[in-house]
């Protein structure tokens, strides 16, 4: 008999799962072309689970269900209290220029996104290898059908079809790499994988071969080098409503199930998995910020801009344990990722906002010329563009500023030269990166637009834009608010 904390533990996922079912029935009924009863219920269940979810982390409890497969603690569900905020803003964003390209006709863009979401729940909950897995398989189903919705468009089927195959490749790598720690260990369950570890009494170098794969599946979702060829290609041909829908939210749980898999279940093998991801992160900053140089593509642009960043992630992890290091340094250091990952979501979503903004029926605003004299067309566009641009080059005294900041004072906490070697690596790719962000601002400021034509922008989006910008700018000048909320996840994640 399942026992009434299991169930709730999954209350949020089980409102997710009936709405999404009751809005792809309601949505039969639905005639107009805007599909406003889909869009306002949509919105209205995904305003009703973010409130049970922030409830949930105020109230710090630690529950698990379901013989331990799930767990609700307060790390998982601020992560998918903001991974449904992100998903509320990304479909304010997306409704009008997915009704101009006629994706709106059957409703699957808010009902997959929903079923998106609620395997990004199952990820972020999932206390068991095999749930993790399930969770995972959703959320990419889900992602495939999104990026080939525009069916009559030979680009974002073809970026489907890239990203159904080397995701296939990903989810075999994973499913095998926890196939061999269930071998070695006899437990699909993460905290006793982690008990049978510790007990050294498993040959080590079975461990690691499973370790090896966990982490290449890791990689893939996180986009990271030399995982990361279906991130350019995916970016640029998938319609840009759904561009956004999976380079914002799904990076929250891909940071989930990185610390469930690798710091609740695998720390006995931190010293392997943190040279790992050291060679995965040294690569995503060269490779991502030289490679966004040459790009003239601005969703291309930002696709590496997303390999980049997630290296300065995976720069907070490996930082986490250090030899004679205390709990609290570990949480300070894992902090700091989440609450880069946070952050760096906030601002793609206000990134890709304008990009949507500026597309009309037909013409897809994603070239650098495109992007020319924005300021003198619509100033408060190229403003919201501007502070995007300035906060993930890491400029203060915007978010990115301190989130990157944040990350190099776990790694200089350290005291490892090793580390020390990698802060300074950080931030002379930086300093790289910053050009490509930076000839944006110049474009949309110094250059002669070459069209006259306004932007105009329903008031919905107009409102959510100005909001999400004034968030990155007042999260960059008080981040300790957010910063204390991710440290105290941590600490308590930690100590469970």
């Amino acid at each position: 008999m399942i026992d009434k904390i299991s169930w709730i533990t999954v209350y949020p996922e089980i409102i997710l799962m009936v709405m999404a079912c009751v809005i792809a029935l309601m949505d039969l009924g639905v005639k107009t072309p805007q599909r406003s009863l889909t869009y306002g219920v949509t919105l209205l269940t995904l305003a009703v689970v973010a409130v049970l979810e922030a409830n949930y982390a105020l109230s710090g409890a630690t529950n698990y269900g379901f013989g331990n497969m799930v767990v609700s603690d307060s790390m998982g569900n601020w992560l998918k209290c903001f991974a449904t905020l992100a998903t509320m803003v990304t479909l304010v964003y997306a409704r009008p220029y997915s009704a101009q390209r006629d994706m709106l006709r059957g409703g699957e863009l808010f009902t997959l996104s929903l079923f998106a979401l609620l395997g990004m729940f199952v990820m972020i909950s999932g206390n068991n290898l095999l749930v993790i897995y399930m969770g995972l398989e959703l959320l990419t189903l889900s992602s495939y059908a999104l990026v080939a919705l525009r069916r009559d468009n030979a680009t974002a089927t073809e970026a489907a079809m890239k990203y159904f195959v080397l995701g296939a490749m990903a989810s075999g790598f994973l499913l095998y790499g926890m196939s061999m720690l269930y071998g070695a260990t006899g437990s699909l369950d993460v905290n006793e994988i982690f008990k049978a570890i510790a007990s050294g009494q498993i040959r080590h170098q079975v461990l690691v071969f499973g370790l090896v794969f966990i982490v290449a599946g890791l990689a893939f979702k996180l986009g990271v080098v030399p995982f990361h060829m279906w991130i350019p290609d995916v970016y640029q041909g998938a319609p840009t409503a759904i561009t956004l829908m999976i380079g914002g939210a799904p990076k929250l749980a891909a940071f989930a199930i990185t610390i469930r898999l690798l710091v609740e279940g695998l720390l006995p093998l931190a010293i392997d998995w943190q040279q790992m991801l050291m060679v995965l992160a040294v690569g995503s900053l060269f490779i991502g910020n030289l490679a966004a140089i040459a790009q003239t593509n601005v969703k291309r642009m930002l696709a590496f801009s997303t390999i980049s960043q997630m290296g300065f992630v995976l720069l907070g992890l490996i930082s986490g344990v250090v030899h004679g290091n205390s709990l609290p340094f570990s949480a300070n250091a894992y902090s700091a990722s989440m609450f880069y990952v946070i952050t760096y979501v906030l601002t793609t979503l206000a990134t890709f906002g304008v990009i949507l903004l500026l597309s009309r029926e037909g013409f897809e605003s994603e070239e650098l010329t495109d992007f020319a004299g924005l300021n003198q067309r619509s100033p408060l566009y190229a403003g919201v563009m501007a502070v995007c641009m300035f906060s993930l080059a890491g400029i203060p005294p915007l978010v990115g500023f301190y989130a990157k900041l944040s990350v190099l004072q776990a790694l200089v906490a350290s005291g490892e030269p090793v580390y020390l070697g990698l802060t300074v690596f950080a931030v002379l790719m930086s300093l790289v990166g910053a050009f490509y962000y930076l000839r944006l601002v110049k474009v949309m400021y110094f250059d002669e637009p070459i069209t006259a034509s306004t932007v105009v922008a329903p008031a919905d989006v107009r409102i959510v834009l100005c909001l999400n910008a004034g968030l990155v700018v007042a999260l960059g000048l008080f981040p300790s608010g957010l910063m204390a909320l991710c440290g105290k996840a941590i600490q308590q994640m930690l100590g469970t």
